[in-house]
């Protein structure tokens, strides 16, 4: 393949893109999905010659690359959003050019360096000591992951596996429950902990249930909090959980894979007051740091826990082995070949600033909170979970309906606003109750971006109202 033809077809993608993102405010945030397009796919047979590059990235950008929901969208309020920034896909690019292994510092000695840099700025800015260290990995689900099987090395004995218990609340992210299965627990041996009104993990109820598994011979062994629910933003009571795992012996790990780049912001950064007193901290950068997939870190207080349950010494790698200054990243994880993931965040932190990152934060916070007092003034329509970290839950109730009516109402507001093209909005259950949920973490998202999507709302009402008559 003539690698000039490659370069222009790349050229070619990025004046594509460009238009693309330039007009990505007049886009549906949820495209109408193609089940054609699926169906050509699956018609393309693998080539047995070689076929023309700008063909195959053409078919590319008709059958993929439009085919799919733009998280990147400012006025994708669905899930928890990724709102890219063209400065992380530009180190996305140099680093895929590159293709530099991050396992090991003799094999890409700058970008472990990085790495090293971006892990220390991180665990400062959580409160964590000098001893701390941490590394990037794939997302949320392998931070966890990474965190829970070092606290069970830490914790527990092999032959106490089989007793050990770990603490989840309601609102806790499913990931977690998926790591401590994936590391041999089960099902029984996660205990799931109510939450307060507010969605956080009630800390009484929390101590009851430590106490009654002690009595019962089982060993109690880590707490997972969480500061910035999915559903509604909640951040558990950091303290006090601190508090039960000192006096238990238990390790206690916050899941801040969404909410933990609140740390960037001066103004909110006593949100999340009490983290410093966690053993470890899942951080995902793929989300309100503006990076695209994959780009998450593990922080841990004492990193030396990380290289005690991941570091392996086979005699195919002993000529990469490091001293006191260099780090070997393959001995602080699961990956042996591993991305250099943390270069295209650098690239973003250096060129956009951290003033800029914590100045989007605190515009992200705000806007939701002003959507929430804006749709107070309008009748029936009800504040299930107020504004926490830029996430809000609430409904509209019409007159006479009952519960499930209510339910069905809502979830038809959430169809008729996805079909409009204008916004996305999704539903969630809380307390038994179908709400709709909004998530606007984007920096580019406007205040009239919400107030057009109160007034859309208002207007789907007014036409879903003949139903509940």
């Amino acid at each position: 393949m003539n690698n000039e033809l490659i370069f222009e077809s790349i050229l070619n993608f990025v004046n594509y893109y460009n238009n693309f993102q330039n007009n990505i405010d007049s886009k549906k945030v949820f495209p109408d999905m193609n089940n054609d397009k699926i169906s050509k796919l699956k018609e393309i047979p693998f080539a047995s010659e070689s076929r023309d590059i700008n063909e195959v990235m053409q078919e590319m950008q008709n059958l993929v690359y439009s085919n799919q929901a733009y998280m990147q969208h400012p006025r994708c309020f669905a899930f928890i959003p990724s709102p890219v920034s063209l400065l992380s896909w530009a180190g996305e690019i140099m680093t895929s050019a590159f293709n530099p292994h991050g396992g090991s510092w003799l094999q890409s000695p700058s970008a472990s360096c990085i790495e090293s840099k971006i892990i220390e700025w991180m665990c400062k800015l959580a409160g964590y000591p000098d001893t701390s260290g941490g590394l990037f990995v794939s997302g949320g689900s392998m931070a966890n992951l990474t965190a829970l099987t070092t606290a069970r090395n830490v914790k527990l004995a092999e032959d106490e596996y089989p007793k050990g218990i770990a603490y989840v609340s309601d609102q806790t992210h499913s990931s977690v429950a998926k790591g401590l299965k994936i590391i041999g627990f089960r099902e029984d041996q996660i205990r799931k902990v109510p939450t307060n009104e507010n969605y956080q993990l009630d800390v009484d109820s929390l101590e009851t249930i430590i106490c009654e598994d002690k009595a019962k011979g089982f060993i109690p062994f880590a707490v997972i909090a969480t500061s910035g629910t999915t559903n509604t933003g909640s951040v558990d009571p950091l303290h006090s959980i601190a508090d039960i795992c000192d006096k238990y012996g238990l390790w206690f790990h916050v899941d801040g894979a969404y909410g933990a780049t609140v740390l960037v912001s001066d103004k909110y950064r006593h949100l999340l007051d009490g983290i410093s007193r966690s053993d470890s901290i899942s951080w995902d950068a793929h989300k309100w740091l503006l990076q695209t997939y994959s780009c998450s870190t593990i922080l841990i207080r004492e990193k030396n826990h990380l290289i005690s349950m991941f570091s392996t010494h086979p005699e195919y790698l002993k000529d990469a082995q490091t001293n006191n200054e260099q780090i070997n990243y393959w001995d602080f994880g699961p990956e042996l070949t591993r991305p250099a993931r943390s270069l295209k965040l650098w690239l973003t932190l250096q060129t956009l600033g951290i003033d800029n990152i914590s100045e989007g934060i605190e515009h992200s916070i705000q806007l939701v909170e002003y959507m929430e007092n804006e749709l107070k003034t309008y009748d029936n329509w009800e504040i299930i979970s107020s504004a926490h970290l830029a996430i809000l839950n609430f409904r509209y109730v019409p007159v006479n309906a009952n519960k499930q009516q209510v339910d069905e109402f809502n979830k038809a507001i959430s169809k008729a606003i996805l079909d409009s093209g204008y916004v996305g909005i999704l539903t969630t259950s809380l307390n038994g109750k179908t709400v709709l949920r909004v998530c606007s973490i984007n920096p580019e998202t406007t205040k009239e971006d919400i107030q057009n999507t109160i007034k859309l709302l208002v207007e789907i009402v007014k036409n879903l109202q003949n139903k509940y008559k």
